[in-house]
């Protein structure tokens, strides 16, 4: 089966960010680019019960009329939706002449999940439709996504920015691994310098683990920095990313040490909310 880089475009703010991103990834990667538009009809069933209040020529009549209604919002509702990934298309059209174009009924969680087959690399907006604007709190979907899904997803904001640097969060879990596993092996970050990044006490064999870690990305050509800081996780990463300039950031989404604290819970909004720069989540 062939595996795509999936962008949800959703006609946020960030909907040219993430066909950006997104069509960056498919090129360094070599595959095909989807933009994904998911209709997710979020309107709640009216339980009233008005049985005992209008006769039944009227029920029938304001059915009749509740359907029409409904079938138009669908209708606009596609429409919408072909215009959001008709724009994001134009917007790339000089740097990925031919997405596929695909428009999904129902939950957006639940569609990714049917689609996880076929996706190599997922493309999402920290704000969606409801979240424009700076400050907003990240789309609602977002944790749902990276809980649910097992594929590489990056979580953009701001504007594009061609990564030059990009920062690996290492606390030598099995997920950290797989991050420098993936920028190892992965043609999407080759050629691009690496630090590898480590918030722990400065000991002999954290800075054993750190070196180890960018070993492997030197065997494949990668020129790497390495950084043991001390501090709060968060904090610690986010400034450092800050002053050392960085493109991008790369986690494993689920950790088993102090990393692994802010994938969980109201943590997980906390780092993304917190972050400048995309955040490629792993897990």
């Amino acid at each position: 089966m062939t595996q795509h880089t999936i962008a949800c475009i959703d006609g946020s703010a960030l909907s040219d960010t993430v066909a950006d991103y997104a069509a960056w990834s498919a090129k360094r990667m070599n595959t095909p680019l989807v933009l994904l538009n998911v209709l997710n009809d979020a309107r709640q069933d009216d339980a009233s019960d008005f049985s005992g209040q209008i006769g039944m020529d009227e029920r029938q009549r304001l059915l009749a009329e509740i359907i029409d209604l409904e079938e138009r919002r669908a209708k606009l509702a596609r429409q919408q939706g072909h215009m959001f990934l008709e724009a994001a298309q134009k917007h790339i059209a000089n740097d990925f002449a031919e997405p596929l174009l695909r428009q999904r009924h129902g939950d957006l969680v639940d569609t990714l999940v049917e689609l996880e087959d076929e996706t190599r690399l997922l493309v999402i907006g920290r704000q969606g439709k409801r979240g424009n604007g700076i400050g907003q709190h990240i789309g609602h979907q977002v944790e749902r996504v990276i809980r649910a899904l097992h594929r590489p997803t990056w979580v953009v904001t701001g504007e594009f920015r061609e990564p030059q640097k990009i920062m690996i969060a290492y606390d030598h879990s099995t997920t950290a691994k797989k991050a420098v596993d993936m920028v190892a092996n992965s043609p999407l970050f080759s050629g691009i310098p690496v630090h590898v990044v480590m918030v722990a006490a400065e000991t002999n064999d954290h800075q054993a683990q750190l070196d180890s870690a960018a070993a492997k990305l030197q065997e494949n050509g990668f020129a790497v920095t390495t950084a043991l800081l001390a501090g709060e996780v968060e904090d610690s990463l986010l400034t450092y990313a800050d002053e050392q300039h960085m493109d991008a950031m790369i986690m494993g989404a689920y950790g088993h040490s102090r990393i692994r604290e802010f994938f969980v819970g109201s943590h997980t909004n906390k780092l993304l909310r917190s972050t400048k720069i995309p955040l490629l989540l792993l897990r």
